[in-house]
């Protein structure tokens, strides 16, 4: 059985909570889909409304990626070789703090 997807309410709800943890408060932007005439700012509602399509579209996209395994791999070893940490340039800078 497939999941049910969100609604707008719930994907609201989900939103304002990440963008929350992060002190960022939507209630500052001008309420509507209009944008403010003085700042510019867009209206909350369409901000909102682009950020459930972001949610929708990319989100679960990205979270279906898996890296590529080396062809000839077994299926249960691509998946685990999927969890790998991507490469890095400076890869010290995501071990800082782990125990060695």
């Amino acid at each position: 059985m497939a999941p049910t997807p969100p609604t707008d309410a719930e994907l609201n709800v989900f939103i304002r909570a990440r963008l929350a943890s992060l002190g960022i408060d939507l209630d500052q932007l001008p309420p509507g889909t209009a944008a403010d005439p003085e700042t510019g700012s867009p209206g909350r509602d369409s901000v909102l409304a682009s950020l459930r399509s972001f949610v929708r579209g990319t989100v679960a996209a990205l979270a279906a990626y898996q890296m590529p395994a080396p062809a000839g791999t077994e299926p249960i070893v691509a998946r685990a070789l999927s969890q790998q940490p991507a490469p890095m340039l400076y890869p010290s800078i995501s071990t800082i703090g782990r125990a060695r």
